[in-house]
């Protein structure tokens, strides 16, 4: 595994009273803990850093970065699960700007294959699209039209009120979505997706259109030399200079607030420390089981979130196995979400070692068995397949293979869900809920996480922790 942030001392037990300086605006620096060390709770952290506060990040794992954490595969240090930034990753790009990482990006232009009737097809412009065989020239101009009519939408919350098959028949017509669509919700999905709201293919929608660059409307993507490895290093490593104690290997058991008005933390084997206030970026599901002090109705919140949980792994191999960055997959037959070769975007010969890069990830939901399924069979499952679907592949091509899970990846976004949505600001004063779980205008991914927790912080955390020191 990388080293990110080296873990910190023991946690003691600490007692001593907030330090009375203030901050620019005239509110005082308390103590905050950031539970969660991923892309959430460094932001979180970031902020609170901004505004002049004694800031601890804890995080569970041995290494920082959630979900954007890296690891050893073969000689090569990358991302455990697969991720690239678009040149509309405003957000994202301004932090990498912040970190002196920005100017090092290198930009490619991507292809986009379909696997579908047992044939690979590249669909990757618009004579490709006009060819695409499963359809006829009706149902492509209907595809079409859905995805240039859904680019175009601003009333997101009006979609989050149907059903993503209700909308997407009614716009694409029946032959598309059960060609197209259907098999594509499953495979990302599975049988939640007849509970999914047309707002899922909004906000995919959405961000696939921002991605394309202005005039030749060509797909970039983009990655920093070195991976997440390299942000996160450069991420904590500001951090901890600015002075934020990190803390690794470190969960948060259970958070209960004193009659001081302290909060006391149970990180386990002991180990307890108090803090003044506490935000939360960690699954829902997880606040609703630390935070005994939340209101019933606020738990049943919490833990009415359903999650997409994933199954991924990364194959390091001898040589490419398609020069498409997604192959996107029809065939029901398959049991995997995407194909992604990463190396059609990442230099193999600068951060590969010359090998290259495939991840081969299968999104389930949180309560699916198949997120328990061995390494052995999984392993086995995406081999035979590859064998079934390219007629190059072999398995020794492959160098290494690893496997990566995560239960809680996204929450889905079903009927109505913003309504059904946990307050940020709790009934516990000083509690704050803040995850990836309050995104409702966008799908997940670094840059809208990053969005959603300068937004919300600004406009939820910290006024509520002014109102609240100023009493």
């Amino acid at each position: 595994m990388m080293s990110v942030a080296s873990p910190s001392n023991p946690v003691s037990d600490s007692s001593s009273t907030p330090h009375s300086s203030s901050t620019n605006d005239g509110s005082p620096s308390t103590r905050w803990l950031v539970i969660g060390g991923g892309v959430m709770g460094l932001q979180v952290a970031r902020d609170l850093i901004d505004r002049g506060q004694e800031v601890t990040i804890a995080e569970a794992a041995p290494t920082f970065g959630g979900l954007t954490s890296a690891w050893n595969l073969g000689d090569v240090i990358w991302d455990r699960f697969y991720h690239v930034t678009l040149l509309s990753d405003t957000k994202l790009r301004d932090l990498l700007t912040d970190l002196g990482l920005e100017s090092q990006m290198d930009w490619v232009e991507t292809k986009t294959g379909f696997y579908s009737g047992g044939q690979l097809i590249s669909m990757s412009n618009t004579a490709e699209f006009l060819k695409f065989p499963p359809l006829n020239l009706i149902q492509k101009l209907r595809l079409g039209g859905t995805i240039f009519y859904a680019s175009k939408i601003k009333n997101w919350r009006r979609l989050e009120k149907l059903s993503v098959e209700k909308w997407l028949r009614r716009w694409s017509g029946k032959g598309v979505f059960e060609k197209i669509w259907q098999p594509l919700l499953q495979a990302k999905l599975g049988e939640a997706y007849k509970q999914t709201s047309a707002a899922f293919i909004w906000a995919h929608t959405a961000r696939m259109y921002k991605a394309r660059r202005s005039g030749m409307k060509t797909e970039m993507f983009g990655y920093v030399p070195g991976g997440y490895a390299t942000i996160l290093d450069k991420w904590v490593g500001w951090l901890k200079e600015r002075g934020a104690e990190t803390l690794t290997s470190s969960p948060a058991r259970q958070v209960r607030k004193l009659e001081s008005g302290e909060f006391e933390v149970d990180f386990g084997d002991g180990r307890t420390q108090k803090f003044d206030n506490v935000v939360s970026t960690i699954a829902s599901p997880v606040i609703a089981d630390t935070v005994p002090q939340l209101s019933d109705e606020e738990k049943k919140r919490h833990r009415g979130i359903r999650y997409l949980g994933v199954v991924c792994a990364s194959m390091l191999m001898k040589k490419p196995i398609s020069e498409y960055y997604v192959t996107n997959i029809t065939d029901t037959w398959v049991p995997l979400t995407a194909v992604i070769e990463m190396s059609t975007i990442v230099n193999p010969d600068k951060q590969l070692g010359g090998n290259h890069l495939v991840y081969l990830p299968k999104y389930l939901p949180d309560d699916h068995e198949g997120l328990n399924e061995s390494d052995e069979d999984y392993k086995e499952k995406c081999l035979s397949t590859l064998e079934k679907m390219y007629d190059h592949f072999s398995r020794d091509q492959v160098l290494d293979f690893k496997i990566a899970r995560a239960k809680y990846v996204a929450a889905l976004a079903t009927i109505d869900y913003s309504t059904r949505l946990p307050d940020i600001v709790t009934s516990v004063p000083g509690f704050y809920a803040l995850n990836s779980a309050h995104i409702v205008k966008g799908n997940l991914n670094v840059n809208e996480t990053i969005t959603l927790g300068e937004e919300k912080f600004t406009e939820e955390v910290w006024p509520d922790y002014q109102r609240r020191v100023a009493k």
